[in-house]
């Protein structure tokens, strides 16, 4: 009986959040974890597919480095990194962009479909709703340091995404690109849904990593911030609490509420639920970032 007090309890906390939402377009941005454990993937996609039946209107976007590695480690092409980013020439996009579609994109579309909601895998072998520039680094010096066909986003076909979210579709983007030249372009995930979130000024943006969010000491999982802003983000990355892998998601987030996004989440995908906890309970889960 007390169990099923506690369900009841939890519904009533969560129809707050189920009215305020409705008809709202979320960005959720799968990685880690997500990506290689099937039965975790699934789990997730079934809090997905809850959101859309209560009246959100998800959109998702994936990476999947590991997976481009593992295809790159077959064919015995050993990977380049410049500046923690991988350089990528013809042969290395044909590898990503063939295991970002077939590998990680089909597999989410026809995981969705099974779960009983419509879906569309967009990306370069199919509708392309995202556009870019190649991307130049500079080495400290003034020098531009060439990536090969990796790409910054320019821009985002947003009125695809909001047709398609209208008609009840759950979008699902992989982050190779078009360039105005016509060709394609590898580009980093977070970086594409945070762009991607702020075009359709969703609602909010849901990074999910292999991390409780951000911490304050980045070896102490218990000193994970509950909420923060930008200008507290930008002290952080000052004072280098906030380095390497989780700079793009914070980059990301910030993006995101740059072009007008309500708030912005960093969660662990692995927790159960996660991504209910942290949209539908009035204590979330993770790091939310507010302007």
């Amino acid at each position: 009986m007390e169990q099923a007090i506690a369900k009841a309890g939890a519904l009533i906390e969560a129809m707050e959040y189920i009215r305020s939402f409705k008809g709202k377009i979320v960005v959720v941005k799968l990685g880690g974890s997500i990506l290689d454990d099937l039965e975790l993937q699934k789990k997730l996609l079934t809090d997905v597919v809850f959101m859309s039946i209560v009246g959100i209107r998800p959109v998702l976007v994936h990476g999947g480095g590991k997976a481009i590695t593992a295809a790159m480690n077959e064919a015995g092409l050993e990977p380049v990194w410049v500046q923690g980013r991988r350089y990528t020439d013809e042969r290395t996009l044909a590898i990503a962009e063939r295991t970002l579609v077939k590998t990680v994109n089909q597999p989410i579309c026809d995981t969705l479909n099974e779960l009983g909601v419509r879906t569309m895998g967009l990306h370069s072998l199919s509708s392309c709703v995202v556009f870019a520039e190649p991307l130049r680094l500079e080495n400290g010096e003034g020098r531009k340091l060439d990536l090969g066909l990796v790409g910054k986003v320019t821009d985002i076909n947003a009125e695809l995404l909001t047709t398609l979210c209208n008609s009840g579709v759950i979008p699902v983007i992989a982050p190779v690109a078009r360039a105005k030249t016509g060709g394609k372009l590898n580009v980093n995930a977070d970086s594409v849904a945070g762009h991607v979130a702020a075009a359709v000024r969703a609602e909010k943006l849901v990074v999910l990593s292999d991390t409780h969010g951000i911490r304050k000491d980045v070896n102490n999982p218990k000193s994970w911030i509950s909420s923060v802003n930008e200008m507290e983000i930008e002290k952080m990355i000052a004072d280098k609490i906030i380095s390497s892998g989780m700079m793009p998601k914070v980059e990301s987030c910030i993006t995101a509420l740059n072009g007008g996004v309500g708030k912005s989440h960093i969660i662990d995908g692995r927790i159960p639920h996660s991504l209910l906890l942290e949209i539908y309970t009035d204590k979330g889960i993770g790091t939310q970032i507010v302007k």
